[in-house]
């Protein structure tokens, strides 16, 4: 983790949800959905949804958040399927959903990516793969921001296959 994103990740963690609600309750596993959180495209829905969660899988997705900002500039974000989706122009790229006792990142075409990220998540498409973080400890955000950059370049789901 960086200096940068521990500051993000300090500073987040004191907030209410943006409905001034309890933190979601966390799906053991995937259903083909991580939350209840609505569908919606821009970047106050995805900080809404990471502000829902619950320690420790909103100081990981708020790390997630924070490198993929850092990782592509010009990152898109929206919450699909109960999830933060992450996408540049053409398409999206991962996906970061909380779970109970972890949050997975997955990457839509994760098995185009090198190294071949090791997880292969259920119901996400077989070209899927991703990692299961369980604590900001599992955070490799070299590896983290290498995945992010490959899948950039071959964007995916709504948008064209470069």
């Amino acid at each position: 983790m960086t200096p940068q994103s521990t500051k993000r990740v300090a500073g987040r963690q004191g907030k209410k949800t943006a409905q001034g609600k309890t933190p979601a309750k966390l799906l053991v596993a995937m259903t083909g959905k991580a939350s209840a959180a609505k569908t919606a495209k821009g970047a106050e829905p995805v900080f809404a949804y990471i502000a829902s969660l619950p320690q420790p899988q909103r100081g990981i997705a708020e790390d997630i958040d924070a490198l993929a900002a850092k990782s592509l500039p010009d990152i898109q974000r929206a919450v699909k399927w109960g999830m933060a989706y992450y996408g540049v122009k053409g398409g999206w790229c991962f996906s970061s959903g909380a779970f109970a006792g972890l949050v997975k990142l997955m990457f839509i075409r994760g098995t185009e990516i090198k190294p071949e990220p090791p997880v292969t998540p259920i119901g996400m498409g077989k070209s899927t793969r991703g990692v299961e973080l369980a604590s900001v400890d599992d955070f490799d955000e070299r590896q983290l921001a290498s995945w992010m950059k490959q899948a950039a370049t071959m964007p995916f789901v709504g948008g064209k296959k470069r």
